[in-house]
């Protein structure tokens, strides 16, 4: 039993959004998943998709989307994309009862993976898009979002205590509840680039994740945006799709 992640995996099988014009790597890339998925991950496995699953504007122009992401092997989480039109952050429940048994649905929840708890957001880093003020109001926003994650994960696992107030992110107090391990997802970078450091890095710390993994830089020009292998102890590792070449990354055995 191992756990992989692979993100941006931009399928359109409802929509006319070919992406082959974004580089030879695209080419064919639904064929390119279907295969190296079908050899790498078995029924016992678990895959996070981590964002950008389908080009479709609502749930019906997605759904031919989440039903090839459905039947491919494994247990398969899926966290929010910037392009995830069909997914209403406030209505990840009727997603999760929608698909039940088949896909399911990472925000402002948690999952686990054998004594790891999986947690994450979508995240936010500044690319020049939008004013800075724009951006710090969606960052905090989806740093809100993470700590939940983390802290429903983390509360859950205290037995015998009274689930109290939250401690404030960055405070002392935060700590793993009994044998609590995390690894944290988010679709983009945890930093924007040049950052030495980061919320999402921060709080990463705070909680003691093992891993962060994330997806979002694609082409050649942007797979160092963010960090990579070890930085404070946290492994750090982008598994966007046309980094991987569509072949999902192992994180766990």
């Amino acid at each position: 039993m191992s756990l992989y992640a692979i993100g941006d995996l931009h399928l359109s099988f409802s929509v006319d959004k070919p992406m082959d014009v974004f580089g030879r790597v695209w080419k064919n890339h639904e064929k390119k998943i279907w295969k190296y998925w079908n050899k790498r991950v078995t029924d016992r496995d678990t895959v996070v998709v981590t964002g950008d699953h389908s080009w479709g504007r609502n749930l019906e122009q997605s759904r031919k989307d989440l039903e090839f992401i459905a039947e491919l092997p494994g247990r398969k989480i899926l966290l929010r994309g910037n392009h995830d039109m069909f997914w209403d952050a406030k209505k990840t429940q009727r997603l999760n009862e929608a698909f039940r048994g088949r896909l399911e649905f990472l925000q402002n929840n948690w999952f686990a993976y054998e004594d790891y708890a999986l947690v994450g957001t979508k995240g936010y880093c500044y690319e020049g898009l939008d004013t800075y003020e724009h951006f710090e109001k969606i960052r905090d926003r989806e740093l809100e979002r993470l700590r939940i994650s983390f802290e429903a994960a983390r509360m859950s696992g205290i037995s015998g205590e009274k689930a109290g107030i939250s401690p404030a992110f960055g405070s002392e107090e935060i700590r793993p509840a009994g044998n609590r391990k995390y690894i944290m997802f988010l679709h983009y970078p945890p930093t924007s680039i040049g950052e030495a450091s980061s919320p999402f890095t921060r709080m990463a710390e705070a909680y003691g994740a093992a891993k962060v993994v994330y997806s979002h830089c694609h082409g050649k020009a942007r797979f160092d945006d963010s960090f990579k292998g070890y930085v404070n102890g946290i492994e750090y590792k982008l598994v966007s799709g046309d980094y991987l070449n569509f072949k999902p990354e192992l994180i766990l055995e």
